[in-house]
């Protein structure tokens, strides 16, 4: 997993700068975007020329870049780990995915969970009076053991607590603050491959459902900011696009047809 990370402080440059003439106490609102899987030349503003992304550009414009920000382990679980708690690979609690469970609902397991009261930067900013919030992927433990993110300093989670879950983009739910949300999918095993031979475009319509579960996470995500918009909040954006399973809308995917001399994905 290679990720990109954008970090978005809640106040201008003119704010700033008023700020360096006359101290104040305000504290900036904070929303930590984590994109899962993105690598460094695939946005416009490190270059990319064919995937439009208009609006992280002009956040990259506006604010601040990141050109030396790695991480010690490139896998899903550990990295995060090492993002909430500060620590390096050497000195991460968790240092591989360590997946429990399987693919299908009834065995969700999630991953190791990170031990009770680590020192989180949600914590650490719950602690200076913020509102925090977690959307998206979470991958370091389940709502019923010390993992679960409302223990680790957030608020408000909404998302997949197992990142095997999030490999499916129309899963059948997905968990606000420990509690079960039904969508309206059918279930399916994301992972099934087509044949080569005989594979239609018809046949790729089985990885489809009714609620993409990145829109719904959007969408408490802006609800999280309306709320807690008077400040100060820290707003954590894990999202799972563009990780695997490509799966995306119809109308995303036209944008770009003929764009690419690319092979049709089996799976």
């Amino acid at each position: 997993m290679i990720s990109m990370v954008f970090l978005l402080l809640g106040m201008s440059v003119q704010e700033a700068a008023a700020q360096r003439k006359k101290p104040s106490r305000r504290q900036p609102n904070i929303i930590l975007i984590y994109a899962d899987d993105l690598g460094v030349g695939e946005i416009g503003a490190y270059g990319q020329e064919k995937i439009a992304t208009p609006h992280l550009d002009r956040l990259a414009k506006e604010g601040m870049r990141f050109t030396n920000f790695y991480t010690s382990t490139p896998v899903c679980a550990p990295a995060r780990c090492m993002l909430m708690t500060g620590r390096h690979g050497g000195h991460s609690y968790i240092r591989g995915n360590y997946e429990m469970g399987g693919f299908a609902d009834s065995l969700e397991g999630g991953q190791m969970p990170l031990p009770e009261n680590t020192m989180t930067v949600a914590r650490m900013l719950q602690r200076a009076g913020y509102k925090t919030g977690a959307i998206g992927k979470w991958g370091l433990g389940m709502h019923y053991n010390t993992g679960d993110p409302n223990r680790q300093g957030f608020d408000y989670f909404y998302g997949y607590y197992d990142q095997k879950q999030s490999h499916n983009f129309y899963p059948t739910h997905l968990w606000e603050n420990g509690r079960y949300v039904s969508l309206n999918n059918p279930p399916f095993y994301v992972h099934d491959a087509l044949k080569p031979a005989t594979a239609t475009d018809a046949d790729y319509g089985k990885f489809k459902g009714k609620e993409y579960a990145i829109d719904k996470m959007t969408g408490k995500a802006l609800d999280f900011i309306h709320r807690n918009a008077a400040g100060p909040f820290f707003l954590y954006l894990p999202y799972t696009l563009p990780h695997v399973s490509l799966q995306a809308p119809d109308s995303a995917v036209q944008a770009y047809v003929g764009k690419f001399a690319e092979k049709p994905y089996f799976g």
